[in-house]
């Protein structure tokens, strides 16, 4: 498949809009397609766009909302006091104008979408793509001060390796790579980034703030696998073969936990697998596989 070509016929037939979440914040979308409403939530260095695809290979059945989470695009900052509270907060107020009982949620995004489930026994089904919950009660967020400092002195290159080794997201290979290097690649490629995104594209020097709350979001939901026993939505649990293996241990649980589920694995696929191709997702996943799961699931009654 094309993937430039692709990208431009989604956002030719794209609609925006906006909803206020509980604390005034406003929250933008994008919407396509016809059909019953069902809401994707993007996760980590990713933005309303990382999911055009996966949007395209649903509009023929659903009309699909692509919210972006706060810090990014078209939605408001942050508030002082951010926990998941915010996050089930502003997609209920994408639920409350779209009136959708479907959500589909990546890594942070599928957090929010199986707490809110959990909260709100209207949501009749939930997929998640590798739901960023840990087992580990004590999952440590100590990382983020020495971020917070990187980020305010300007070095946006070291915080991003920061935030790395604080997720544990490194390779065994880069591990052994001095951080000096590691600092100057990602410097690099976020220059080059730069120079080609168009003036409103969400790169990856705009998305590195949204990480401390990331982390921040990780550890308040660290340890909590026994409250969704309480979800009384049907649940699609999918992951790749390749995905992060730090998040696998809770889906394990999650199959165990939530009353009403089913689990498919994606041979091949890493954590991107449902994303469009990006700095962050250079090979792109295959979410028109991945659609193939979720528009059944969403379609049956």
């Amino acid at each position: 498949m094309n993937t430039a070509r692709t990208a431009q016929k989604t956002t030719a037939q794209m609609t925006t809009g906006s909803v206020v979440s509980r604390d005034g914040t406003r929250i933008g979308y994008l919407r396509l397609g016809h059909g019953p409403a069902v809401v994707l939530l993007h996760g980590s260095m990713e933005s309303a766009r990382s999911h055009t695809r996966l949007a395209l290979a649903l509009a023929g059945a659903f009309t699909v909302y692509l919210p972006d989470r706060r810090g990014r695009g078209m939605s408001g900052p942050y508030p002082a006091d951010y926990g998941i509270g915010t996050e089930v907060e502003d997609l209920e107020a994408v639920l409350a104008e779209s009136g959708a009982q479907l959500v589909f949620g990546v890594s942070a995004g599928g957090l929010a979408a199986l707490e809110t489930a959990r909260t709100r026994p209207d949501i009749r089904k939930v997929a998640v793509y590798e739901p960023a919950l840990v087992m580990d009660a004590g999952w440590s967020s100590d990382w983020i001060s020495r971020f917070d400092q990187e980020m305010a002195q300007g070095s946006t290159a070291a915080a991003l390796i920061t935030s790395m080794y604080g997720f544990d997201l490194a390779p065994p290979v880069v591990k052994l790579m001095p951080r000096r290097l590691l600092e100057s690649l990602t410097r690099m490629g976020m220059k080059k980034e730069d120079k080609k995104a168009a003036a409103d594209a969400v790169t990856m020097r705009k998305l590195a703030p949204t990480l401390r709350y990331e982390g921040l979001l990780l550890a308040e939901m660290a340890g909590t696998i026994d409250t969704f026993a309480e979800v009384s939505a049907d649940v699609l649990l999918l992951g790749g073969s390749k995905g992060l293996p730090f998040l696998k241990p809770a889906l394990d649980a999650l199959a165990q936990t939530l009353p009403h589920n089913r689990r498919v694995q994606f041979p091949g696929l890493d954590h991107g697998g449902s994303s469009d191709a990006s700095s962050t997702n250079p090979g792109g996943g295959k979410p028109e596989i991945v659609a193939r799961q979720i528009r059944p699931f969403f379609a049956q009654q």
